[in-house]
C-alpha cells in the first residue's frame, strides 16, 4: 500500500453545508462578506497576531506586500518553492540571490550582511521560514535596523509556528501565508499576509480590492486578490479542529527525528520553536546515499520529493547572485519524507524502517 507524500485536510461536510447556508441565504458570495470578517478574527486570535488580511492565494500575498512596502529591489533565497522568486521578477522587481545557512538551510543573515554593504540599492529582504524552520529573526531586525531595509518573511510552511511563545508571524515588516490545499491549515486556494503597521494593512485592503478605499474611490493601481466566502467556509471549518491536526503531525515529526537522527543528516531546528509538521526533510550527503534510498523508496511505493530543486539560481539565470554554493549543495542533496494528518506512527515506522535497511546495506 502507497505511503503517499501529503493529502489535503478534508473538512467536515455537515459543519461545512452549515457555512455555506449562511452564504446562500445573506447572498453574499464575496467582497469581505460575514466568513471572511469571521475567518480573519479568529484566525488573529489563534495566531497571535493583528492586522491579518484573508487574501486568494500566497503568490498574490507576496506580490502585495512587495507593493504595499514599495519593494523595487530586493535580495532573497534561491533555496524555496518557485513563487517567493517568481512573485518578486512578475512584479519587475530588481532580484538578487543570497546564500543559505548550511544547517538551517534558511537566508543567511551574514550573507545578507555582506550584500548589503556592497548593494545599497536593495530595499528590503525577503526571507523564508523553510519547512516550517523559523529563520534568524533576530539576526535579520538587526540588520534591517543597520542597513534600513524592509524584511517580508515568506511564511507559508510555517502557520502555528511561535518562536518561544511569540507568533513567527509577528517579525519583519510583513509575513505571508498559504493557504493552498496542500498546507497545514488550507481554504482550498488562499492566503494571508500579517502587517506590522495598521497603516500597510489599510493599504493592502485597499489594493486587493482594485485599489478602492472604503469610499469606492480609486486611492491606487489594484488587483482582485480577495478570499470569497466559499473558501472562508473551508477554513472556518478546518479551523474547528486544528490543535488536534497540529498537534498529530508534530508527533510524526517528531517520531521521525527520533528515528532518523545519528543516521541522516538532518536541518538544525530554532531552538525556541515548536514544529508544526509541515515537513520533514532529510539531507543524503553523496549520489551514491541518495540513489539508494531513493530506489529503496520507490521499491516500497513510498513517496518522496526533492524540496527544493533545483536551486532558484539555476531557473532564474538571468538574476544577479552573490554566491549560493551551500544552496545549489543542498538542493542536490535533500528529500522530503511523507507527512500529512491521516498518517499514523506505524506509517512513520515503515519509512523509517525502510531507509535504515536500505542504508545498512549500502556499501
Amino acid at each position: 500500500m502507497t505511503i503517499t507524500l501529503n493529502q489535503p485536510l478534508k473538512p467536515n461536510l455537515a459543519k461545512l453545508t452549515k457555512y455555506l447556508e449562511q452564504v446562500n441565504d445573506s447572498g453574499w458570495y464575496t467582497n469581505f462578506g460575514p466568513l471572511h470578517q469571521e475567518l480573519s478574527a479568529r484566525l488573529e486570535s489563534y495566531l497571535g497576531v493583528k492586522n491579518l488580511l484573508l487574501v486568494s492565494n500566497g503568490t498574490l500575498a507576496l506580490q502585495v506586500a512587495y507593493k504595499v512596502l514599495n519593494t523595487q529591489s530586493a535580495l532573497t533565497t534561491p533555496f524555496s518553492f518557485v513563487a517567493t522568486t517568481s512573485s518578486l521578477i512578475w512584479q519587475g522587481v530588481e532580484t538578487v540571490f543570497c546564500d543559505i545557512d548550511a544547517k538551517s538551510y534558511n537566508l543567511c543573515p551574514s550573507e545578507v550582511n555582506k550584500a548589503l554593504r556592497v548593494d545599497k540599492s536593495i530595499d528590503t529582504v525577503v526571507a523564508t521560514h523553510v519547512y516550517g524552520n523559523p529563520c534568524n529573526v533576530k539576526a535579520f531586525s538587526a540588520l534591517a535596523e543597520e542597513h534600513n531595509v524592509n524584511v517580508i518573511y515568506d511564511a507559508a510552511h510555517a502557520f502555528g509556528v511561535k518562536i518561544g511563545d511569540k507568533s513567527v508571524l509577528s517579525f519583519g515588516d510583513a509575513s505571508t501565508l498559504s493557504f493552498h490545499a496542500t498546507k497545514v491549515f488550507h481554504t482550498v486556494e488562499g492566503g494571508a499576509i500579517i502587517f506590522k503597521r495598521a497603516e500597510d494593512f489599510k493599504k493592502a485592503k485597499e489594493l486587493i480590492n482594485f485599489g478602492m478605499d472604503s469610499s469606492g474611490a480609486i486611492s491606487d493601481v489594484g488587483i482582485n486578490a480577495k478570499l470569497n466566502e466559499y473558501q472562508c467556509a473551508v477554513g472556518l471549518t478546518l479551523l474547528d479542529n486544528i490543535d488536534m491536526v497540529l498537534e498529530h503531525r508534530s508527533k510524526l515529526f517528531k517520531a521521525y527525528k527520533v528515528g532518523l537522527s545519528g543516521i541522516l543528516e538532518l536541518p538544525k531546528w530554532h531552538d525556541e520553536t515548536n514544529y508544526n509538521g509541515a515537513y520533514f526533510p532529510i539531507y543524503l550527503e553523496s549520489k551514491e546515499r541518495y540513489d539508494c534510498v531513493t530506489t529503496a523508496l520507490k521499491y516500497n511505493e513510498i513517496e518522496f520529493r526533492p524540496y527544493f530543486k533545483p536551486s532558484l539560481d539555476l531557473v532564474f539565470s538571468d538574476v544577479r547572485n552573490n554566491g549560493v554554493g551551500i544552496s545549489q549543495k543542498i538542493s542536490n542533496h535533500i528529500l522530503c519524507l511523507p507527512l500529512h494528518y491521516n498518517m499514523t506512527i506505524d506509517d512513520i515506522n515503515t519509512v523509517v524502517n525502510c531507509i535504515n535497511l536500505a542504508l545498512k546495506d549500502y556499501k
